[in-house]
């Protein structure tokens, strides 16, 4: 399942070595909406460069997949971003994640129909 989602560069850290094989790298967007979220993101072995060429402040869309996993009876979930690209002055931020597939559930727009 692969989604987007842009929003301000707002961290990126060093790239960790975990094994001698096996390198991460994280980095958090700032999303652009009413309630700004910040969401880490993690790339891994030969994509841990691919953001580089980008400074904090730089507006970007992060192409990702979710990627989750059990190890000891615990969860885990990572977004694992595979391409990001900058936006130009001319795109208007996307303030919504973005999927290939249809949604699972549609989210209200209007809330003045609530029952309470």
């Amino acid at each position: 399942m692969s989604f987007n989602i842009s929003g301000r560069l707002h961290r990126k850290y060093p790239t960790e070595s975990k094994s001698n094989s096996f390198q991460t790298r994280e980095f958090v967007i700032q999303t652009q909406e009413q309630y700004p979220q910040f969401i880490k993101f993690q790339l891994t072995q030969e994509r841990c460069n691919a953001i580089d060429p980008y400074e904090e402040g730089d507006v970007i869309n992060v192409q990702f997949d979710l990627r989750g996993r059990e190890w000891q009876d615990k969860y885990f979930t990572n977004l694992n971003a595979w391409r990001i690209e900058k936006m130009s002055s001319e795109q208007p931020v996307s303030e919504k994640i973005k999927s290939d597939e249809p949604p699972a559930f549609q989210q209200a727009d209007n809330f003045d129909d609530l029952p309470f």
